[in-house]
């Protein structure tokens, strides 16, 4: 191959040594996760591993070990698109609760938030931006009300 497809390029981030490893993958998923939530995922694990734990190293190996360690975009950016996919999926409570979260812990703005819901009202729909708006405001409360870290 010649190169220039974009897809015959290494992430530079990852060590072309285990890119194809899934333990290096699901090692290097897990560390993301932790790096986004500040958590290990073994609730996750815990969660489907007595149902399908296959599916729960498929979510830390290509979800954090490949999606969310490419090059291009930061943590911030791409938490900020993940919580706008799910405002337009519309029916990703959980998965928006958590990925809301996440946007904060990575450096994203409460602002930010609630603008990126806004603007997926175009395109998923006025109920599911109130939606959306109505988890933010949940997430924002239950920052408020935690105990500072510390």
């Amino acid at each position: 191959m010649s190169g220039n497809n974009r897809f015959d390029q290494v992430d530079d981030q990852a060590d072309a040594t285990d890119v194809a490893t899934p333990d290096a993958r699901l090692a290097r998923g897990q560390a993301r996760l932790s790096e986004i939530t500040g958590r290990s995922g073994e609730e996750v694990m815990a969660a489907l591993g007595d149902v399908a734990p296959d599916f729960a190293r498929y979510i830390f190996e290509f979800g954090y070990g490949d999606v969310y360690s490419r090059p291009g975009l930061d943590l911030r950016a791409r938490m900020l698109a993940t919580v706008a996919g799910l405002v337009c999926l519309g029916h990703a409570a959980r998965e928006l609760r958590v990925h809301i979260g996440s946007a904060l812990n990575v450096g994203a703005t409460r602002e930010e938030v609630v603008e990126v819901i806004m603007q997926m009202a175009l395109y998923a729909g006025f109920p599911a931006a109130l939606d959306a708006l109505l988890i933010a405001k949940e997430v924002f409360s239950a920052r408020d009300a935690a105990p500072a870290a510390g």
